[in-house]
């Protein structure tokens, strides 16, 4: 028996854009310390000395766009995992339980469901508790960590707990909606309640009897789409259609909050933790748990503050300076700036509902866009031209492709290029270029030990990234 655990690394972050979006999640980003949110995760369980041993990588459920950059993080990190589960559409959290839970389900294991998109500053006490949860999971119970409050909070969910059971947890009186902020305080001072953490320890078996039972259609579609799948390296393609047919819903309100009444003989039990947490939600959360001056900023990149106190300014791509501010939120980003109060970051979802509508790249994309062969960088366009900065990872390779609206100029700035330009097959050094023209087949490969980078000037009637016709892909692109 080990404890498998489950990374879900859904979800967009709209409460952190411009930083976090659709394509580039929070989860993607090292907004404390140097690893990424998805990386802190994985390593969560590192020396983990409690009553079943851990597996030796995750199972990670991640959208299907951003499944490279997922894969690359965790193996740069020595987290690798041979079932990065792919969901073509995103369905919450009990589906996304299901089809991890089916990915293990001849072994059977205790699965630890963690979201990719919180913070633990004390990693001892989410082990331990993490350990006093296992008694109770291999009793057959679905048990979820609950955190104890330190504040009277209005922006997350409660637990109200119960007495304590034989296993060591406490029964699950009810799960309660976000309060009021009189609410709150009154949870707070009564000592029953815990922030309701997205933190889940369940048997694989346990989870998927539960969900037959209690959603026979959010079952059946997951079962579908599994079986219906494919696996292509270390990625599991499920069928899209069975998956796009599944009912959407979290794990609390699926089965969590069904199980009293649900006569299966199953229970739902939590465990208190202190541990740090934060599932970072907006800007000001982060401002909470970051490190501070001594005036309360907290500055990230090339910052310049002049009588300012209990700001958040992060700055990516150029210097930025604020003079005079109180309780604001700065974040700059190479195409996109954020000015807010630090009490109104929860109303940001509202801008990119607005870019949504506009249909502005800056609601999904950043600038910067990340492939499985590196990178590229639109560094400036006009009419019927584009610019971009490309870097081509060590023996990567591009797409065979061809355009029918554009032409491409190739200007080599760092390493070696493997150019197949029409039936021409060459290298090309520093400072040396080639010309593609429009409807020529071709490709960009690095042969090399060390990053390529190359400047790319594109000319023509249309630029958009739909106008690639693909002939052959290391990737499985279509």
């Amino acid at each position: 028996m080990q404890l498998q655990p489950v990374i879900l690394s859904g979800g967009s972050g709209t409460r952190l854009w411009p930083l976090s979006r659709e394509q580039y999640p929070k989860q993607l980003l090292a907004l404390v310390g140097e690893e990424t949110m998805l990386q802190a995760t994985a390593g969560r369980l590192a020396g983990f000395r409690g009553r079943l041993p851990v597996a030796e990588a995750p199972i990670v459920v991640c959208n299907e766009e951003y499944r490279f950059v997922t894969a690359e993080q965790l193996r740069s990190v020595g987290r690798s995992s041979r079932h990065i589960v792919l969901e073509p559409v995103g369905r919450n959290t009990a589906p996304a339980l299901a089809l991890a839970a089916l990915a293990v389900q001849e072994a059977d294991p205790v699965l630890l469901v963690m979201p990719a998109d919180h913070v633990m500053r004390d990693l001892a006490g989410f082990q331990a508790a993490i350990d006093a949860g296992i008694p109770a999971a291999l009793e057959g119970a679905i048990v979820t960590f609950g955190i104890v409050p330190d504040r009277a909070e209005t922006g997350y969910g409660y637990i109200r707990t119960g007495g304590a059971r034989a296993d060591g947890s406490k029964a699950i009186a009810a799960f309660v909606e976000k309060p009021d902020a009189a609410t709150a305080r009154r949870y707070l001072e009564s000592g029953e309640y815990l922030w309701n953490s997205g933190l889940f320890m369940v048997r694989a078996s346990v989870w998927l009897k539960a969900l037959a039972a209690l959603q026979p259609a959010m079952a059946k579609a997951c079962e579908a789409a599994w079986q219906g799948g494919s696996r292509d390296a270390d990625f599991v393609r499920v069928d899209k259609d069975a998956f796009v047919a599944c009912p959407s819903d979290s794990i609390d309100y699926a089965v969590m909050e069904k199980l009293p009444d649900a006569g299966l003989g199953i229970s739902g039990c939590v465990v208190p933790m202190s541990a740090g947490w934060s599932d970072v939600g907006a800007w000001d959360a982060l401002w909470d748990i970051a490190d501070k001056d001594c005036s309360g900023n907290v500055a990230r990149g090339d910052v310049l503050l002049e009588d300012s106190r209990n700001t958040l300014v992060y700055a990516q791509d150029r210097m930025v300076a604020c003079v005079g501010l109180d309780d604001t939120v700065v974040v700059e980003t190479p195409d996109a700036v954020l000015v807010a109060r630090k009490d109104k970051t929860q109303n940001v979802k509202q801008i990119v509902a607005a870019l949504k509508l506009d249909k502005r790249s800056q609601a999904s994309a950043h600038r910067k866009i990340h492939r499985p062969w590196g990178w590229y960088d639109s560094i400036d366009a006009g009419p019927r031209f584009q610019v971009k900065r490309i870097v081509v990872n060590p023996g990567a390779r591009l797409s065979l492709q061809m355009h029918h609206h554009r032409a491409e100029h190739w200007i080599v700035v760092k390493g070696t290029a493997e150019v197949t330009n029409g039936d021409k097959v060459f290298l090309l050094g520093e400072n040396e270029s080639t010309f593609i023209p429009l409807g020529h087949v071709h490709r960009l490969a690095n042969p090399g030990k060390l990053p390529l980078e190359i400047i790319e000037v594109q000319s023509g009637s249309y630029l958009g990234e739909d106008d690639i016709v693909r002939f052959e892909d290391t990737y499985g692109r279509g």
